[in-house]
């Protein structure tokens, strides 16, 4: 085996001296904090991978692939939080636990030592954090070590393995493949040479989809050329019903909007009866008229996310006409992306978002 040269040398030594610092800072606060303990102790793991991935061959790396995998995988996309006692729950885990313990009526606690969790009692742990974006992480396309923290960017950017598309995917090419082989397909691609009666039907299809999408925004625009609009902040508070088996729901206070009194309701997963069972969870609302009208009030409304809120809401439009005798729409979905969304509103305290009223008048 060739001697290593001194810049090697010189990293092994740095690793070295970086374990063995971060593991004394472990030992040393393990007593006064558990969290903080944890943090050096993973900074302490890193270093010692990123020694073994330096000294060893090929089959040494299982080394660094069990720290990796005992930490566990993917890691760098979640923050982590720590409870009272100092024991890690990635953001995930942290966020679903708050939305069962809502849904099931309990107080939310840690997993390990049962103290009670929330939003105000735990915070993020920075050193824990710092440490696992310094683990090593395999890409997925070329399966060539990463440091987490760079991961994502070579995935997206650097790395020559990553999937990606014809430029002509435009046109109708339906190609995906690694990236170092884009420049050889696309000169050999055959859509750039084909008629324009072969591309009608590729583009018509493409030209329905963007129709859909701009329908939409079209019937946005022209819902704000309204003489009457109307729009408010609405806090759902959580509730439950007087069932046997109780049944989680939550309903707004009552409001005012375009002159009239409203009230905003909406359920877990249609009511199912233990939607804290189902890792899939959706949120449906129903828009209730509380004044009395001498005519039929015809709106569309929808609702979206608050402007302090990160949860991701698509715009959906909703039309009723409100009579004395209908006063009540059906429950209608809230169009939240997907159940990781659902769980942050059901974790918060309340859940605030905005409602858009539009009468329209004939």
């Amino acid at each position: 085996m060739a001697p290593k040269p001194w810049s090697e040398w010189s990293m092994v030594l740095s690793h070295m001296a970086l374990g063995a610092v971060s593991l004394h800072a472990a030992v040393s606060t393990a007593q006064a904090s558990r969290g903080a303990a944890a943090g050096f102790l993973l900074q302490a793991l890193a270093a010692a991978t990123m020694l073994t991935r330096g000294l060893g061959t090929g089959e040494d790396c299982l080394a660094g692939d069990w720290v990796a995998t005992v930490i566990g995988l993917p890691l760098l996309a979640f923050d982590f939080h720590w409870c009272t006692n100092g024991h890690l729950m990635c953001a995930g885990c942290f966020i679903h636990l708050l939305a069962d313990a809502r849904l099931k009526e309990e107080q939310a606690t840690c997993p390990n030592c049962r103290c009670e969790i929330s939003k105000s009692l735990c915070c993020r742990n920075l050193a824990v954090e710092k440490a696992v974006s310094e683990l090593p992480s395999e890409c997925g396309f070329c399966l060539r070590p990463f440091p987490r923290s760079l991961l994502e960017r070579h995935q997206k950017e650097e790395c020559q393995d990553r999937v990606t598309q014809c430029k002509y995917k435009r046109i109708g090419c339906p190609w995906h493949g690694p990236f170092h082989e884009l420049t050889v397909h696309e000169a050999a691609c055959a859509h750039p040479t084909k008629t324009g009666n072969e591309l009608m039907e590729i583009l018509d299809e493409m030209d329905q989809s963007h129709r859909k999408e701009m329908q939409l925004y079209n019937s946005i625009f022209s819902l704000l050329s309204f003489e009457k609009i109307g729009y408010t902040e609405v806090q759902f508070r959580p509730y439950r019903t007087d069932d046997f088996i109780t049944r989680l729901y939550y309903e707004t206070p009552r409001f005012t909007v375009l002159s009239q009194t409203w009230v905003l309701k909406a359920r877990v997963n249609d009511s199912e009866r233990n939607p804290n069972l189902s890792c899939k969870r959706t949120l449906s609302f129903q828009l209730l008229l509380k004044s009395k009208v001498t005519a039929p009030l015809e709106c569309s409304f929808l609702l979206l996310k608050g402007p302090y809120d990160d949860v991701k809401i698509s715009p959906v439009i909703y039309h009723f006409v409100f009579t004395n005798d209908s006063n009540e729409t059906d429950y209608v979905p809230l169009p939240i992306v997907d159940s990781v969304e659902c769980n942050k509103l059901l974790a918060a305290k309340n859940i605030n978002l905005r409602l858009f009223l539009f009468q329209i008048q004939k």
